[in-house]
């Protein structure tokens, strides 16, 4: 008889979206009356930059000529999107990457989770706490997280990020060697400075760990001082991986696009990680599509830059929004400024998933409980600023209400 992978027996009884989904549907099965905002799941709403929908088209037409037909594509990417990237993200901030480093994928996502392939089983695995759940479970699936306590996992390290320590973890007395990393952070919208980064990297390459860094909203930090990127922390070339993603944006939730950066000076036990990485993506995925790479390039036109820099500034407004009503009630809260996402602690000492509930079932708003993310989340909940204005206006004044 057929043997199962009994990691995936270890995992809880459900994913952290999957759950709040679960709650929803059935609120809104028992209240089909009700006019229910979701500030929940991070996924935007605006439709996609007209050049990124001209470029698809333009591309669709190619396809169907023969002339122009594009089959079969590059694992790795087209060179078109890969220059594009390096030209336009890396070479303005002084970071020295060739488009050959670069990976298209289909979001971040993906290759946060898939990067465990080309690593040992037996390696100590540490992320921020709270954290995208993503890695941890990823992580559980490959046999490097133990089993599970009930709140936390048997074999993670887990590097708290808390208000006492400005949501920066401190560095782990247990070394690591695979040190997930989120800035700006998801869930708690926080960032990390130049001086702040300078420390892990340094303990990477000391300690011949990795650093996997996630990068997916670069994009929304306001402060030009903050590093968009890893690699402008000296060193970073050869310990860090890093993983970024149209999706937040240019509004590719629906269209997925993304790339991982492995430097070729990368090395690991003699071995290149480039390399490794390459065999893994030529065996096991099939590249993106060409349509939706011609898209991705076009987010780099002038008219795409200009229309996603319209996008972020109206996902922007609503983080303002929401952080000055959340403010005038009194909340403590962080995040909104560098980020979509705003992360506050519940009133009144209630836990994340009571006030969840509390919420859904009082102002009608859905929410993400900030448990879900890990035990340093408990008591907080994140709002994200992806809504439409005048619903996370509403969903703001409905959260004042019952406050």
């Amino acid at each position: 008889m057929i043997k199962l992978n009994d990691n995936y027996l270890k995992l809880p009884g459900s994913y952290l979206f999957a759950e709040i989904a679960r709650r929803t549907a059935a609120y809104s099965e028992q209240n089909p009356g009700k006019r229910l905002i979701k500030l929940g799941i991070g996924d935007v709403t605006l439709p996609l930059p007209a050049a990124c929908v001209e470029a698809m088209k333009k591309a669709a037409d190619e396809m169907a000529d023969k002339a122009t037909f594009m089959g079969y594509g590059p694992y790795e990417g087209y060179d078109f999107l890969r220059e594009a990237i390096v030209k336009n993200d890396y070479a303005p901030r002084g970071v020295k990457i060739s488009a050959d480093e670069i990976f298209v994928s289909d979001g971040a996502k993906s290759d946060c989770g898939n990067i465990g392939d080309i690593f040992s089983e037996d390696n100590v695995v540490a992320v921020c706490d709270p954290v995208y759940p993503v890695y941890i479970d990823a992580n559980a699936m490959s046999g490097r997280a133990g089993n599970w306590l009930g709140e936390r996992w048997e074999k993670i390290v887990y590097m708290p990020c808390t208000p006492e320590n400005g949501f920066i973890p401190e560095l782990p007395a247990t070394v690591p060697d695979m040190i997930y990393l989120c800035f700006p952070n998801n869930p708690t919208g926080m960032a990390a400075t130049k001086a702040q980064l300078k420390p892990w990297v340094d303990y990477a390459n000391e300690h011949g760990s990795i650093i996997l860094y996630d990068a997916a909203y670069r994009a929304y930090m306001s402060d030009p001082e903050l590093p968009r990127t890893i690699y402008e922390i000296p060193g970073a070339e050869t310990c860090a991986i890093e993983f970024c993603s149209f999706s937040k944006t240019a509004g590719f939730t629906g269209t997925r696009c993304g790339w991982t950066v492995i430097p070729r000076s990368l090395k690991r036990d003699g071995q290149s990680i480039y390399d490794l990485w390459m065999r893994r993506q030529s065996t096991k995925f099939n590249g993106t599509a060409y349509v939706i790479q011609r898209a991705a390039e076009a987010t780099y036109s002038e008219a795409g830059k200009a229309q996603i820099a319209q996008m972020i500034g109206y996902y922007m407004n609503n983080a303002a929004v929401i952080r000055k009503g959340l403010s005038e009630a009194g909340l403590e809260l962080y995040g909104g400024t560098d980020s979509p996402y705003i992360w506050f602690r519940a009133p009144g000492g209630l836990g994340s998933w009571e006030f969840f509930d509390r919420l859904l079932s009082e102002a009608n708003v859905v929410t993400t409980p900030g448990e879900g993310f890990g035990p340093s989340g408990a008591g907080f909940i994140r709002l994200t600023a992806f809504g439409d204005a005048e619903n996370t206006a509403e969903a703001v004044r409905r959260i004042k209400a019952i406050i």
